[in-house]
């Protein structure tokens, strides 16, 4: 490791610290489906299943992106990896795509029951 690779990688805690953080969204955006598809289960029918089991599979995609974009980090900023291989922005535009997407499709059901 070179002066400069050192240099890059503080050896605190702020990466783990940002996983945790990633996992809390995940769990989040998983939960969230699952506690409306309980409650709306007698209003909604078949759609709360639907939408629960894309909620799961969501939140499963954002917690794995999350580890592969933790692991990235970690081995770019111990010089392990190649600092060209930094993940990009994908996992936020995912992680704000999904309530985007989830508060639309309530609204078009909420228009389409009145």
């Amino acid at each position: 490791m070179t002066t400069r690779d050192a240099a890059l990688f503080d050896p605190g805690l702020q990466p783990e610290r940002t996983a945790l953080a990633w996992r809390r969204t995940a769990l989040a955006l998983t939960l969230g489906p699952l506690v409306a598809a309980r409650l709306l289960a007698p209003q909604l029918g078949l759609l709360t299943a639907v939408a629960a089991l894309l909620g799961l599979v969501v939140g499963g995609s954002i917690a794995g992106a999350a580890w592969i974009r933790y692991r990235t980090m970690h081995r770019a900023l111990t010089g392990e990896g190649h600092r060209r291989h930094l993940p990009g922005g994908a996992l936020l535009l995912m992680t704000a795509t999904v309530p985007l997407a989830g508060g639309v499709i309530a609204l078009g059901v909420l228009v389409a029951r009145l």
